[in-house]
C-alpha cells in the first residue's frame, strides 16, 4: 500500500485510482475547476485545485506522505506545469518511490507505418508532440525517479468505437495505408502497476496493443458486435476534419510493445482491440438484443 498523488485526475488516473483504492491505497488528486473537484471527492480522491496559474496552495500538505505520483498533464507552450511550479517540492519528499509521466507515442513522428521502439530517436512532427518530446527530455534530466509511457490510443468503457456508434458520432475515414496502435485503459493500469512494484527510474516504455489498425476497421468490427451496418466509407480527402483531427492523420506508425512484456512481466488482457471491443460491448450494450443483435438495422436507428 502506498499514497498516490494524481496530477490531473482523468480517465486514466481515476482507473488506477479505482484499482488501488481496492488495495487500500490513499489516492489524492487535482483538477481544473469547482466542479472536477467535487466529481473526484465523490470517488473518494482527495482533491485538489492545480493549474499553471493555481500552484498548489499548500504543497507540503498536499504532498505529504506521498510515494507514488503519476502525471497526466500535457505540457503547454511555457513547458511542464508540473515539473515547473512543484519540482522542488517533489524533491523534498523522502519516501518518493516512483513517478510515472504519461505521454504519447506522437513523439515518434511519421515513419510511414515501419515500425519504431524506444530505442529508435523521436522525430515528432506537430507542436503538441514536439512539446511532449520536450517535457519528457526536462523530466529525465530532473534527478526525480520518473518513468516515461508513451500512450497510443486509448479506449475504454465510455470512450470506445462502440460507444460512437451507439451516440451516433462514428464515421470510417479511410486513408490507403494509415494505422494507427491503440491501448485498452486495463492493459494500462496494468502497466503501471507493474511498474510501480517495480521502478526502473528513467526508462521509457511503449503502451500499445499487438496490432496496429486502419481504423476504419476498428468502426466496421465494432459495428457488427452491435449489429448494425456500419456508417459509410468517407475518402480521407472528402472528409470534413479539423485542423488537429486531418492532423492526426499526418503520422503513420506501428509501435513496439516488447518491452513492458520483457522488463515487467506484462500480458497483455486485450492484445488487439478485438478482444477490447468484444469485452466493451457487455458494458456499451448489456442487452445486445436491444442494440440490433445482429439485425441489419441502420446506426442511426439504434443510436436514437
Amino acid at each position: 500500500m502506498g499514497v498516490l498523488f494524481c496530477f490531473g485526475c482523468g480517465y486514466v488516473a481515476r482507473h488506477l485510482a479505482q484499482t488501488l483504492q481496492a488495495c487500500g491505497w490513499t489516492v489524492r488528486g487535482t483538477a481544473r475547476s469547482q466542479e472536477r473537484l467535487e466529481e473526484l471527492a465523490r470517488l473518494g480522491i482527495e482533491p485538489f485545485l492545480f493549474r499553471r496559474d493555481r500552484p498548489l496552495e499548500e504543497p507540503a500538505r498536499a504532498l505529504a506522505g506521498v510515494t507514488h505520483v503519476l502525471h497526466a498533464i500535457p505540457p503547454d507552450e511555457a513547458g511542464d506545469p508540473v515539473l515547473d511550479l512543484h519540482g522542488e517540492d517533489l524533491r523534498r519528499l523522502s519516501g518518493l518511490r516512483w513517478i510515472g509521466w504519461l505521454g504519447t507515442t506522437a513523439v515518434y513522428g511519421d515513419r510511414g507505418g515501419a515500425w519504431v521502439s524506444e530505442e529508435d530517436e523521436p522525430r515528432p512532427t506537430v507542436a503538441r508532440a514536439e512539446r511532449r518530446l520536450a517535457a519528457e527530455r526536462a523530466w529525465l534530466q530532473s534527478g526525480l525517479p520518473v518513468h516515461i509511457f508513451r500512450l497510443a490510443g486509448i479506449y475504454g468503457p465510455g470512450r470506445n468505437a462502440i460507444r460512437n456508434l451507439l451516440d451516433g458520432r462514428a464515421h470510417r475515414i479511410v486513408k490507403p495505408g494509415q494505422v494507427f496502435g491503440r491501448i485498452h485503459v486495463d492493459d494500462i493500469v496494468q502497466v503501471l502497476r507493474a511498474s510501480m512494484a517495480q521502478p526502473r527510474p528513467r526508462r521509457i516504455y511503449n503502451v500499445s496493443d499487438d496490432e496496429p489498425a486502419p481504423p476504419q476497421d476498428v468502426v466496421a468490427f465494432a459495428a457488427q458486435l452491435v449489429g448494425v451496418e456500419p456508417p459509410p466509407e468517407v475518402p480521407f480527402e472528402q472528409a470534413q476534419l479539423s485542423p488537429a483531427a486531418r492532423a492526426f492523420y499526418a503520422d503513420c506508425r506501428r509501435v513496439r510493445n516488447e518491452r513492458i512484456k520483457r522488463e515487467l512481466g506484462v500480458r497483455l488482457r486485450y492484445p488487439t482491440y478485438r478482444e477490447g471491443l468484444r469485452a466493451l460491448l457487455a458494458v456499451e450494450c448489456p442487452a445486445a438484443a436491444g442494440c440490433g443483435g445482429g439485425s441489419t438495422a441502420s446506426p442511426s436507428r439504434t443510436s436514437a
